[in-house]
C-alpha cells in the first residue's frame, strides 16, 4: 500500500504538462475506453489545457482537480479530485484515475484518500459521492477499500459510450474517515 513517501497528491502545475501527456499516452487504451476526456489522438495540447482547465477551477472553486505524482521523481501517475460540487448541499464527487504501468500498488485508494481529506477538512463538504460505472469492478473495489457505503445501482446515472448506463453510487461522510489512521 502507498504511503505518503511513495505518492504525492497535489494540484497540477504548467510544468506537469509533459508528465501528463506520458502518463496517459502510457495508459491510452484503458483510459479511452473509461474517460470521456481521452482520446486516442491526446496530444501535449491537450495536457497543457487541461492543466490551465484545473487552475481556472481552483481560482473560481468550481472544481478542485489534482494530480497524483510519484514522489521520488515527480511524475504524474493519475489524477483526482473533487467535482461536481453542490454548495447548497454541501456535496461533491470524487473521481480518480490511474496510469496504467502504476495499477494494483493501491494509488487509486491512497489517491481517493486524498481527495476525501480535501473535500471534508478544506471544503466542508459533508457528503462526497463515488459513482461508478456497473461493470467497472476496478474502480469499485476502489470505492469499498476506502470504507465508501454501497447506496444503490441507478439506473440510467451515467452516460457512457453514446448511451445511458446504471451505476453504483458509493458515499462517504466525515465519520467514514476515522477509520482511515487508525488502518494506516
Amino acid at each position: 500500500m502507498p504511503t505518503d513517501s511513495m505518492y504525492a497528491v497535489r494540484r497540477f502545475e504548467p510544468a506537469d504538462a509533459p508528465s501528463l501527456f506520458a502518463a496517459v499516452q502510457a495508459s491510452l487504451v484503458e483510459l479511452v475506453y473509461w474517460m470521456p476526456w481521452c482520446k486516442e489522438n491526446y496530444a501535449l495540447e491537450d495536457a497543457q489545457n487541461w492543466i490551465r482547465y484545473t487552475e481556472e477551477a481552483w481560482s473560481n472553486r468550481s472544481d478542485f482537480p489534482l494530480g497524483i505524482f510519484e514522489a521520488s521523481t515527480g511524475s504524474v501517475v493519475g489524477g483526482t479530485g473533487i467535482n461536481q460540487i453542490n454548495k447548497a448541499y454541501r456535496i461533491g464527487n470524487i473521481g480518480y484515475w490511474v496510469s496504467t504501468p502504476h495499477t494494483g500498488r493501491g494509488v487509486a485508494r491512497f489517491a481517493a484518500k486524498q481527495a476525501a481529506t480535501l473535500g471534508f477538512k478544506e471544503l466542508g463538504l459533508t457528503r462526497l459521492e463515488i459513482i461508478v460505472l456497473s461493470h467497472n469492478l476496478t474502480s469499485q473495489t476502489v470505492a469499498e477499500s476506502i470504507g465508501a457505503a454501497r447506496e444503490c445501482q441507478a439506473r440510467n446515472r451515467l452516460y457512457f459510450h453514446g448511451k445511458p448506463h446504471d451505476a453504483v453510487v458509493y458515499s462517504l461522510v466525515p465519520e467514514d474517515t476515522a477509520a482511515w489512521s487508525e488502518a494506516q
